[in-house]
């Protein structure tokens, strides 16, 4: 019995995720952990609902075969950078510890460009943090992706985001940042899977450009 563990699984890339693992047959199940109900229906799908801000109540169920971690928020839609982080962050690494503690031998992390620990820019500073703790924690097999704006289409408005997708794609109609072009949420869902059934051990980081060729089944 195998088993795919998704947090994030009501967001852009987390939906588009979790219809691949229930379309496909690599997983057995999927178990998805939500604050509330999903309404999603199918006979290999396992839905908790949590509050992700007690994170011992919900660790020892954080049991499988990889995490998929695609949670994730904005500061509009938190309130705060502080509030942001405990999401961004906090909730991220709360289940990766159960992961980890409870055996689970991969995580599969959507991150983003520019991530490092070291950045004064609060969110590349966020992601890189998230990556370097989480990279402490010493799953056997660790996979971290780092897209840039994700396009799709969400639940939510998110107006100036979509303004920045719009102006990124202008920019590089140019020839001009082509790191930070969009990056349609179902291709870095599809690299979400191949990443995870890598079966080399050790530590992974794809680069956004990487990315497209990743989720075409060439990992590099």
């Amino acid at each position: 019995m195998t088993t795919a563990l998704v947090i994030g699984a009501t967001g852009l890339v987390g939906r588009a995720l979790v219809d691949r693992l229930l379309a496909g047959s690599r997983y057995d199940e999927v178990h998805i952990f939500v604050r509330r109900p999903s309404l999603r229906r199918h006979a290999r799908l396992v839905e908790h609902i949590v509050d992700f801000d007690r994170p011992a109540q919900h660790a020892p169920l954080v049991r499988g075969d990889v995490l998929f971690s695609t949670l994730g928020t904005t500061i509009r839609q938190a309130g705060s950078q502080a509030a942001q982080y405990r999401v961004d962050h906090g909730y991220q690494f709360d289940f990766a510890k159960a992961a980890a503690s409870n055996g689970v031998p991969c995580l599969v992390l959507v991150s983003a460009v520019g991530a490092t620990p070291r950045s004064r820019v609060f969110y590349s500073r966020m992601k890189g943090e998230l990556e370097r703790d989480v990279q402490a924690l010493g799953f056997p097999r660790l996979r971290i992706l780092r897209p840039s704006f994700l396009d799709g289409q969400r639940p939510g408005s998110r107006p100036m985001e979509r303004l920045g997708i719009a102006a990124t794609h202008a920019i590089n109609a140019l020839g001009l940042l082509k790191r930070w072009r969009p990056i349609p949420a179902d291709t870095v869902a599809e690299a979400m899977l191949e990443a995870a059934a890598l079966p080399q051990d050790g530590s992974r980081i794809w680069e956004f450009d990487a990315l497209f060729d990743l989720a075409e089944g060439r990992p590099g």
